[in-house]
């Protein structure tokens, strides 16, 4: 439709339109509707109602059905200059920002892209990069870049790593995602298992030291080491299992491990659903810690175990990577430095929980 039958059908001179079409950010049309996980134009309409009302922001969000600091994200976002909230000119902003194709950012900017490729080589992980470029250059928006596209310009041979293993993933494409198969393995049929929803609430609070979280990594030759973490102090200990991962070798590694522990920090460990936890009677019992056990298929009821080493969607992580070498776990005469070596460098690593990023 044209200005001047736009202006008719409204029933205002052209001259009038075209002002009210400039003040609006010249808003172009959109032919395809977009995803409903965006802000619409009506959308953007009741906010600016809602704001004009003197509503509270999280009144607005409830009725546009977005959470509320999705709403003032897009406030602050596409707001006008002189501060006011504006629906035409904040769909327009959004439009131009959303059209495609856009030069990536990491292939344009040589000073980033070089900053990105230090942290991957001091084995940064994508999101810790992201974060840490946030906090570090705060106003220099153009540097705010997430970790998929750290990821996609590792895929896109825009950033080449030194070597691929300094990636967590341990490779520069894209793996094909899939879905396990459910089952209910001995651990649940043949044990009365204390599920982590009967864990006391303190626990998540992390105020005390003395809760556990666990789990097993799987090295070559059935060998293995299991990673005990400290919920509150973050304090990480690794048990060698090297010639197998047995409930029963499981079993004793894990008792002379806690043993060592005073009892004041043997309060309680969780761990998955393993069957190498088949014994966790027999350890409950020798050690005095009550276990526990998430449900299947949540790493994230473990976060503080699973983070340590970076185990998301993939088995390969901090722990993982640092003390995995070329397929095999470390030599006898090296172990006991090497896995102090990697504990070290572990815990020295920026993380999200504590906000140091």
């Amino acid at each position: 439709m044209s200005g001047s039958a736009a202006a008719q059908r409204v029933g205002v001179s052209l001259s009038c339109g075209s002002v009210w079409f400039l003040d609006a950010g010249q808003v172009a049309f959109i032919e395809k509707p977009i995803s409903s996980r965006y802000f619409s134009q009506d959308d953007r309409i009741e906010i600016a109602d809602g704001l004009g009302r003197g509503e509270p922001v999280k009144e607005i969000a409830a009725r546009v059905g977005k959470s509320y600091q999705s709403v003032y994200r897009e406030i602050a976002r596409n707001r006008k200059a002189d501060g006011s909230y504006q629906p035409w000119y904040a769909h327009n902003q959004a439009y131009l920002r959303r059209r495609r194709p856009k030069a990536p950012r990491l292939s344009t900017d040589t000073a980033l892209q070089e900053l990105v490729s230090a942290k991957l080589s001091a084995r940064w992980s994508p999101g810790q990069v992201s974060r840490w470029l946030r906090r570090r250059w705060p106003r220099r928006r153009s540097w705010h870049v997430c970790a998929e596209t750290i990821y996609q310009a590792v895929y896109g041979k825009l950033i080449a790593p030194p070597s691929p293993r300094y990636l967590r993933t341990g490779r520069v494409y894209r793996h094909r995602r899939g879905r396990g198969r459910s089952r209910e393995g001995a651990l649940k049929q043949l044990t009365a298992m204390r599920s982590i929803h009967q864990r006391p609430v303190s626990v998540d609070a992390r105020q005390q030291a003395g809760h556990w979280e666990g789990d097993l990594i799987i090295g070559k030759n059935r060998s293995a080491i299991a990673t005990l973490v400290d919920r509150k102090t973050r304090f990480t200990l690794l048990v060698r299992l090297p010639h197998g991962h047995s409930a029963q070798q499981a079993g004793n590694a894990l008792i002379a491990a806690v043993r060592r522990l005073p009892a004041s920090l043997r309060r309680t460990l969780t761990w998955d659903q393993g069957n190498e936890m088949f014994q966790h009677e027999r350890i409950e019992r020798a050690t005095g810690t009550r276990i526990y056990f998430a449900d299947p298929h949540s790493p994230w009821q473990r976060g503080t175990n699973e983070n340590t080493y970076w185990c998301r969607v993939i088995k390969a992580g901090l722990l993982r990577r640092e003390t995995l070498r070329s397929g095999r776990w470390v030599t006898r005469r090296t172990r006991a430095a090497r896995l102090s070596v990697d504990v070290s460098t572990v815990v020295h690593r920026a993380r999200a929980l504590t906000g140091v990023t």
